[in-house]
This record gives structure tokens, sequence and C-alpha cells, in this order.
């Protein structure tokens, strides 16, 4: 029916020649006749810390008073046939009968009617379903295996209602960012202010005769592209691709009691002027073909449930919307993302759940991981112990022969994916967006992971069983920094995958395949020892099973934590009787690179085999029982555990936290002193080099597996620089509070001494002359792979190994991140913020790098000098940043600018008292000593 607001009833009155006093009479007649009705003229209230519809528009009830005949048949929009009345004509509609004539029956939530000679699915809505809200998920059951679009990942999630709009029904997506409190005038304007969304306007086929149900083509809603997944492809691979509605079709179709599983078969169709984008894995790449699983399901209705406030001191995803009847700075209500538990006995402090989590491993996951995949699922156990639950979590096996598909919501499911580029592990979860209440999770786990790890594994059983092989490491996959050594390795999105599922977090990544194989490296090469293949296989599965307890954190809810690894000392991190009983991390939530033992020490736990007291106390947040029924009246009891975050073991560092210079911040890092960790690991990637050289390749073996090791190496030593670099100018920041002395204040400086031993690293390892000496036979035996076929890209132009330029690129990154506008600030800025302490100064470390970088010149004592090739390449890079700051072609503070001039001229001075031994090296001071001249006497305009 069409609803009228009483104001309206006046209008109308005077648009029939009414008298307004008529008029008046008319509406307050009306009045004894008006009812609230649950329409889509609602607007969203929060009422008892619920969220509820609320109606504020009147509707009209049917009358036979009189003089009120005529005004009634204008507003009424359904009349008893079920039709309605466009432009004065009636429309009919099908017969009900004749529509699912043919069709197979389900019933459930919605009733549907499949006719498969047709290729028809028709969905029956029940008139007490309209306007009632549902909850959509849909996921991408079938994949291309690379570039994003793999099988099992999560499109999208939403709450949709359906709407009658004459002979049709809108499938509308609920919009629940603003809400506002039960009474709040503001309700009237919230509808009228911010919109939901009409996806799609879907003709009625029929209307029973007597239940008043309306049918609809369900191929009008779900052969369509709701998830948008042709922009998605055509921006993911390179072209034009549009969805083909001749391709398309259903496939299983599954109704249910509370939900309704539903799969599109997608065909896509590649076109455009400049030609489509060779796909690898398709064998045309003009066409591809997509499964979409639709489930469509109840929310819980009237369950004891009871949202909870997140607090940013502990890192749970949240649930958040705009609450316009609050008039405080921040207008958020955010509650966390969690499951609801309940005691089986509440009086009892630690009870079995009435209603466990369950999570089934897919019979498509290899046997071999099975128990490993089982072992990280139940870590968590522990967890719910200290909040008052045994065995919340359980763990089934999907036989072979199930019937049911690990897609379905009603199933919680660990996932086996094959990718050709992931690398990847997932654990999102969908969740009630009007609470936050966990109703699904299904966790993806990509063999990309160990795959390559496997296959060595099976080579290391061949070698074992052969006398006269006498070594084995794993297979290492090719780093970001590759064979030219140009790209830079960086910790961004996977190709497109945020395009397609940008809420939900994408763990671990290539960076997690290189740092297990490297570790598998390290078993051979640092231990000096050959591993069995049980060593590896059990290395493997140690692996595996962090990576499972790290997803299903997420899908508990807990955000990532990079400050789980700042737990041991690193003279701790070897030692088993620590890490067998107090664990190895904080928390499992963070990314936790296998753990290589210094030289000289006995190599412990490579991974750690516990959940950490961060995610005990998380969990505690999260499900303890308070008694409460009512967010609000929990607070108290939710800030006595929060209160706790200052202790060093529950700090919380999250994704937003690591891009700053936090050295007690970052992936894959390890222990609570990542300085001295790193410089470990600095001397253990030498030694390995060192070791690689004399015993690869192994007869019979390419060498291009050699690159690839190299390469590992090098990749593991670049990280270790970044993490040492952190500290100078760095600062950590902490999510405290005030009122509690033992917290401290947000922003913690690094110590000065602690800055100078990385700048010291740096120095060593970095920009000495000692820095980069690599055997010549070593550099000689890096050869690139010359397979020249689909999934192997083939390296043309130069073919061996471009040393210097390496070198350079790697030192130079390293030489400007230090000397960036931002460090430089940054060191400016501890100045005033530490008065009464001692700081690393900017005239310091440009006094530190060009003491370091010129050694040759600034120690000569008058004595003829060498200069090698790789430290020439770092002095001209040096020059180069320096004369660019004073000739104001680089944005820095101007004290650094006036410095930089300063030490431009000194640098100079010594220049002139410099004598080359060789033609490179005094070719090198002159032209040298010219560029700083005529810097120093260039005319320069201000910016």
């Amino acid at each position: 029916m069409k609803r009228l607001t009483f104001y309206m009833f006046l209008l109308q009155g005077l648009c029939l020649g009414i008298a307004p006093a008529s008029a008046k009479e008319l509406g307050k007649n009306l009045g004894d006749n008006i009812q609230q009705l649950d329409t889509q003229s609602q607007v969203w209230v929060i009422k008892d810390n619920q969220l509820q519809r609320e109606p504020f528009v009147w509707a009209v009830k049917d009358t036979n008073k009189a003089g009120q005949q005529p005004l009634l048949q204008l507003l009424t929009a359904e009349n008893k046939s079920g039709s309605s009345r466009r432009g004065g004509e009636k429309e009919e509609l099908e017969d009900f009968n004749e529509v699912i004539k043919n069709t197979q029956k389900q019933e459930g939530m919605f009733t549907l009617y499949r006719d498969k000679e047709k290729g028809k699915v028709y969905l029956e809505v029940k008139p007490e379903q309209i306007n009632r809200n549902f909850l959509a998920t849909m996921t991408l059951e079938s994949g291309i295996g690379e570039r994003g679009i793999y099988s099992g990942m999560p499109l999208q999630d939403f709450l949709f209602y359906f709407q009658r709009v004459n002979n049709h029904l809108h499938f509308v997506i609920r919009n629940v960012n603003f809400r506002t409190r039960a009474g709040d005038p503001q309700a009237r304007s919230v509808a009228r202010s911010f919109s939901d969304s009409v996806l799609y306007a879907l003709p009625i086929k029929s209307i029973h005769p007597e239940r008043k149900t309306l049918l609809i083509d369900l191929g009008d809603l779900l052969l369509k592209d709701v998830p948008g997944l042709s922009s998605g492809l055509s921006w993911m691979l390179d072209g034009q691709y549009s969805l083909d509605e001749d391709k398309s079709y259903f496939g299983n179709v599954k109704a249910f009691e509370q939900n309704i599983e539903i799969e599109s078969v997608y065909g896509f169709s590649g076109e455009g002027k400049d030609g489509m984008s060779y796909v690898e894995t398709l064998p045309d790449s003009r066409a591809l073909t997509l499964r979409v699983r639709y489930s469509l399901s109840q929310l819980p209705e009237k369950n004891t449930y009871v949202p909870r406030l997140a607090d940013e001191r502990v890192g749970y995803f949240v649930t958040a919307y705009q609450d316009l009847s609050n008039h405080r700075t921040d207008p958020f209500t955010r509650y966390i993302n969690r499951w609801s538990l309940e005691k089986e006995d509440p009086k009892a402090p630690l009870s079995r759940p009435k209603k466990p989590i369950v999570f089934w491993i897919e019979n498509a996951v290899p046997l071999e991981y099975r128990e490993a995949i089982k072992e990280g699922v139940l870590m968590w156990n522990k967890a719910f112990e200290a909040a008052g639950f045994q065995d919340a979590i359980e763990v089934r096996q999907m036989p072979d022969n199930a019937t049911w598909d690990p897609a379905d919501v009603r199933y919680n499911t660990i996932r086996w994916i094959n990718t050709i580029d992931g690398y990847f592990a997932m654990g999102p979860s969908r969740v009630n967006p009007l609470t936050g209440e966990i109703l699904d999770a299904d966790i993806l786990v990509d063999a990309s992971f160990v795959r390559g790890l496997q296959k060595e594994y099976s080579r290391l059983v061949e070698q074992n069983s052969s006398p006269s092989r006498s070594s084995l490491t794993a297979l290492i996959r090719n780093r970001n920094i590759c064979g030219n050594g140009l790209q830079r390795m960086g910790k961004g999105p996977a190709n497109g995958l945020a395009k397609l599922a940008g809420e939900y977090d994408l763990c671990f990544r290539m960076e997690a395949a290189e740092n297990l194989a490297l570790g598998s490296t390290a078993m051979s090469l640092l231990q000096n020892t050959l591993p069995s293949s049980d060593d590896l296989k059990q290395y493997i599965n140690q692996y595996l099973r962090l990576v499972i307890a790290h997803e299903v954190g997420h899908t508990l809810g807990l955000r990532h934590n990079f400050r789980g690894s700042t737990f041991l000392k690193p003279e701790e991190m070897n030692n088993t009787e620590i890490t067998q009983q107090k664990g190895m991390t904080t928390s499992v939530m963070d990314y936790i690179p296998p753990n290589l033992a210094p030289q000289g020490v006995k190599q412990g736990d490579y991974f750690p085999n516990q959940v950490g007291p961060y995610d005990v106390w998380a969990i505690q947040y999260a499900y303890s029982h308070s008694g409460a029924t009512n967010p609000m009246a929990e607070k108290r009891f939710l800030d006595d555990i929060a209160s706790q975050s200052y202790r060093p073991e529950l700090s919380y560092a999250t994704d937003e936290d690591i891009s700053d210079l936090d050295p007690t911040a970052d992936a894959w890092d390890n222990s609570d002193d990542v300085l001295v960790y790193s410089q470990w690991q600095l001397e253990n990637a030498r030694l390995m080099w060192e070791r690689l050289n004399k015993r690869y390749p192994i007869p019979g073996e390419s060498y291009t597996e050699l690159n690839e090791r190299f390469n590992a190496i090098l990749g593991h030593y670049l990280q270790h620089t970044y993490y040492t670099s952190k500290y100078i100018g760095g600062q950590s920041f902490f999510r405290n509070r005030g009122g509690n002395p033992q917290a401290g204040l947000p922003f913690q400086a690094v110590p000065v001494q602690k800055q100078r031993q990385a700048l010291a690293t740096l120095q060593r390892y970095i920009f000495s002359p000692e820095a980069f000496e690599f055997p010549p036979q070593l550099l000689n035996k890096l050869a690139p792979s010359r397979w020249y076929h689909w999934g192997s890209d083939i390296q043309f132009g130069r073919l061996d190994y471009p040393i210097h330029d390496l070198v350079l690129f790697l030192q130079s990154g390293v030489l400007r991140d230090l000397l960036s506008r931002d460090r430089l600030t940054r060191l400016k800025d501890i100045e005033l913020k530490n008065p009464n302490q001692e700081n690393l100064t900017i005239p310091e470390l440009f006094d530190s790098l060009q003491t370091g970088i010129w050694t040759e010149i600034i120690k000569a004592d008058g004595k003829p000098v060498k200069i090698q090739s790789l430290r020439r390449g770092l002095q001209r890079e040096y020059l180069n940043l320096l004369t660019d700051m004073v000739l104001r072609k680089e944005a820095v503070p101007e004290d650094a600018r006036t410095l930089a001039w300063y030490k431009l001229r000194q640098l100079g001075e010594e220049l002139n008292k410099a004598r080359g031994s060789d033609e490179y090296t005094k070719a090198h001071i002159l032209e040298t000593r010219d560029r700083i001249n005529k810097t120093l006497n260039a005319s320069v305009q201000g910016n």
C-alpha cells in the first residue's frame, strides 16, 4: 500500500476540492482508523541497545465511513486480485500453477521451483517475508588459479530485503550505517537522508490466489552480475570481459529451513579493440567460466546474544555504525565481531558451550596435513578455558561422500585450494551487520604454501636412499628481489584480490612461502647437518599448524597483532625448556618467521606450539560472560580486562601501525630486541652464502635452483636491514589511556644508544667495503631459467647476474630511506619531544654516513687510495642525494639542506688532499671534486 502522512492527507483533500475545514475533519475521522504497519516507510532505531525498525509514516486502513471512500480509492495500491494500477491500465499476472508446471519443488526458508528443462528457478516469497531482513553471502566457488581469481574467495556480504512496488519486487540492500535511538525525532529524517540501494526490480510472475505469495524468476536476479565480476575481471586480467547470459545457468540449488543455497554458473566473454591479455591458466583467454555460490539466510531471531563494545586496546574486527542520537565528538558505536557462546552451566567457572564452534576439514585437504590442521584449530581451546569454556571449538572431518558443499553457510570449513601465484591463507567470517555476531567462517589455504617444499621432501627421500648424494635444501621460490635484482621487495596486496574481497584480511602472501622455504634451507646450511625426511616433514607440519591457528584467530574475530613476536629475549629463543613451556610469542596473530639460531647456538623450536598470553587475554575480552543484558551494562567489566594492556605481553599493534618507524611492530621479525636478532640473521645470511658456494649445485641439479637460493638469502638479508633501519629516528606507539601510571605515554622514542647501534649495523652490513664480498665463482653460478612455455617466464637480454646494479640498488634504497624527509623531520621533532635526553641528531647522522661511505678519502692520511667499484657507485649515489638537497631538488627540512651544503664542502676539502692509486680512483676523485665545486657555486632558485 502507498503510505501517506497526515499532512499528505490534507494536501490530497485540497486537491479534491475539499475545504480545509472538511479536510481537517476528514483527518480527524481517519485518525480513528489509522494503524502503524511494518513497511518500508520505517527507520532504524536503537531500543534497549538492540537495533529495531520503527515506523513513522501512517497507513490508511480500509473503512466504510461515509465521505471517505473517494480518497481511500486513491490511496489504495493493491486490490483484491493482487494486480496494481499503473497509468490507469490493469496489469495481468500469469496463473501460478501454470508457471510452476513441470517444476521440482523444494521447501525451505523460501520455496524454490526448478524447471531443469527450461533452465528456470522460481522463488516464492511469503507476504510476511516482504520488508524482512535477510543476509546474503557470495562466494567464488571456482576460479582460474591466478591474479586473485581463486576458488573459495568471499565476494560480498550484505543485509537485504524484498520490497513490493506495484507488480515488482525490489531487491534492496539495507543501509545499516546510520541509526538513531528509540524516541529520537531524528528517526524521521534518517530514511530520507540516507538511501538504501535498490539493485534490481524483479517482475512478479504470479501471486498465489490463496497464500498470496509472490513468485519471481530467480534468473532475473542471480543470473545477473550481482557481485560486479565483469568490472573486476576486466581490471585484474587487463582486458574487457562481460557476462554472457547465453553461457550462464544455474548449478546446484538447495533449500533448507533457515537458508537457501544457489549456485550460479557465469560465462564471461572477452572482447576489446586492444585485444585480450594472455592468461596462463586459461586454454583460451577469450572466455572463462566462474561459479558463484549465493547463500541467502535468516538472521538469528530473538536470541540471547548481546553485542559487545569494542576497545582499541584489544584487536578485534568491528561492526561500526554512526549513532545519530550521539552528540559526542566520536559519533560511532563499535561492536566487536564474535561468536555467540553460552555456557551449558552458567554458574560453573568452566563449562562446555551449549553450541560449540565446529570446523570441518574439507575432504580435499591432503591426508598428510589433516592432523596438523586439527592441532592448529584446537590450539585455541586453551584461550577459551581462561574465558570459562571447555572444548569451545571442535574439529570434524568432512566425509568423502558428504552431500553438502563447503560453501554452505551452515558449515564452517577449512578449504584447500590451488593457485599458481597465490601463496596465501585467509580466514574470513560472515557477521550479522546489525550486531557483529559471527554466523559463519571458512578458512582458505593455498597449496602453494607447501607445494615447493613437498617437492623437496620427495627429492630428500630419494637422496637419503642414495649414498652418493650428501646434501639437500628446500626449493626456494624466487623472491620479489629477482634475478635482475631491481624489483623492490614489497608488502602490497595481491594482484586484484583486494578488488574482489577488499573487506577481508589476506594473510601471508609470497613472503610466507619465502620465509618457510628459507627456514628449510637454513636447516642444512646453518646447522651444517643434513636434515632427514622426517625433520623436513615435521617442519612443514609445524608451520601449517601455525598458519591454521593464525587463520582460526581471524575467524574468532581477532585482527593481526604485529607485536606478537616480541615475547622472548633473543638468547631465550632457542631454549626449548622456555619455548615448550612458556611459548615463543605473545600472539599467533603476528606473522611469525622460522626462528633461526645464531652461529654457535643449538637450534631450538622453529615455530610456536601454543597460543600466547595476548591471545588468551583477547579471548577473555570477547567471550567471558559478564552477566549483562545490554552492551552499556558491561562497560566496567570490559574495561577491567582492557586496562591490563600496559603489560608488555598484552601490547597490540596491527596493520595500520607497521607503516610507521616502530621497531617493535612489524611482520616477520622476532624477539623483544629485533636489533640484536636481526644482526644475527645478517651474519647467518653471510654464512649461508659462503656454504651455498661450496655445496651447490648438487650433482644433476640445475644452476637455476642455486640462483633462487641465492636470491632467497638476499631477501632475508634486506629484510633484516629494513628492521634495523626502523630504529633510527624510530619511536614506539602504544594504545594507552590516561589515568594509569603504569601504562606510560602513547609515544616512546627509541633510546639513542639503540639508534647508534642500528646505524653502526647498517654501516657494516650495507655501506662498508666488506658488506657485499661474494666469491667470483658463486656469481658465475647464478644462471637463469631457460624454460620457455606457459607458466615459465624466460629472461631475455643480459643473462648473467648484474651484481653492480643489484648492490647499488640495495645501498641506494637504504641511504635514501635514512635521508628522507620523513626520517629527518622525525629526528628534529624528537629533539623537542625529549629535551632532557641525549638524542641522535641530524648532524650526527650526516657525519656518520659521510665518514662510513667516504672512509677511503677521509682516513687516507695523505697516502694514495684505491676505491673499489662497488664503493664508487655508493659514493656517487651519496653525492647525488646531497647535491639534490642543496639544489632544492629534494624536499627535506631546511636544517638538513644546510647540513648537506656543509658536508659537501667538508668532503670537497678532503678530496683536494686525496690521491688515487689507479685510473678508476683518480678519475672518480677529480670528477667528484668538480661536481661539488659546481654545486656549491651554483645559482639556486628558492622553492
